[in-house]
């Protein structure tokens, strides 16, 4: 074989290997979906919750203390993800666009929010996993309770 068709036939496997490696990771990490029940996805989840997130919503999902009732600059505190808040009346994709766009778009005009775009902070498969952790907190109830919502992946 020549020089050529080898190295054609080598560049063509490492592209291979590397394609379904990808997928692989992909897959393995729940790629456009948040899998409660996948203790991969969970715990990355998990540690991302515990950096990005519980500062603002609890270490235990809880919230901030009087979370409907507005602070002195009209903003509403950060709500629970817990079974006590209303995380899970909302669909995965919501969930997702809010996490990774910011809440202006699934909010009404001129609602003002502390919550932060996670848009170039974390990876679409590091929001999934969050939200897969938070999924795993709840009770099984809810989690029928929400996953029959429309749009959920």
């Amino acid at each position: 074989m020549g020089r050529r068709k080898a190295a054609f036939f080598a560049a063509t496997a490492l592209a291979l290997a590397a394609g379904g490696a990808s997928a692989l990771w992909l897959t393995d990490f729940g790629a456009g979906r948040a899998d409660p029940d996948d203790p991969k996805q969970v715990a990355l989840g998990r540690d991302i919750y515990a950096v990005q997130c519980a500062s603002c919503h609890g270490a235990k999902l809880e919230g901030q203390p009087d979370w409907q009732t507005r602070k002195p600059d009209g903003r509403l505190p950060a709500p629970p993800h817990d079974a006590q808040g209303h995380t899970w009346h909302h669909a995965d994709q919501d969930l997702f666009g809010i996490i990774k766009n910011g809440i202006a778009a699934y909010a009404p005009p001129g609602y003002e929010s502390d919550m932060p775009a996670f848009q170039g902070v974390l990876s679409d498969q590091q929001i999934w996993a969050t939200l897969a952790f938070i999924k795993s907190r709840w009770p099984d109830s809810i989690r029928r309770q929400h996953d029959s919502r429309k749009n959920t992946k």
